[in-house]
């Protein structure tokens, strides 16, 4: 799988669906906004504070699984899991590549900003 990020904060993930014979395969495109995310102590805290109250709030906490890790990420920020789940949301076994990207879209909102 590659990822390739353009102008305007967009990226497209690229992989190859393997099959029998090379003339099967397949290319999927799968593109989605980035929001820049600086990894810190602060950003990192800040959001797991969130995603804390979501996981014990009577909405998720009786959830287990994907169903749980979706609800946590639309308790967080209604929007920004709009914008970036909506459409596709996870899949069992898929590996999220939009979390640092939501993280990001988080921090924006929230007007948490921090170094």
């Amino acid at each position: 799988m590659t990822r390739i990020c353009i102008l305007f904060g967009y990226c497209t993930i690229l992989s190859l669906v393997i099959s029998k014979s090379s003339a099967d395969q397949t290319p999927v495109t799968f593109t989605f906004k980035e929001f820049q995310y600086k990894d810190s102590p602060k950003n990192e805290m800040t959001f797991r504070e969130f995603e804390t109250a979501c996981e014990q709030s009577s909405a998720c906490n009786h959830m287990s699984g994907l169903s749980r890790t979706r609800c946590v990420r639309e308790c967080v920020s209604p929007s920004c899991y709009r914008e970036l789940y909506q459409v596709d949301p996870l899949e069992d076994g898929e590996i999220d590549v939009r979390l640092n990207s939501f993280k990001g879209c988080f921090i924006q909102r929230s007007g948490r900003t921090r170094n």
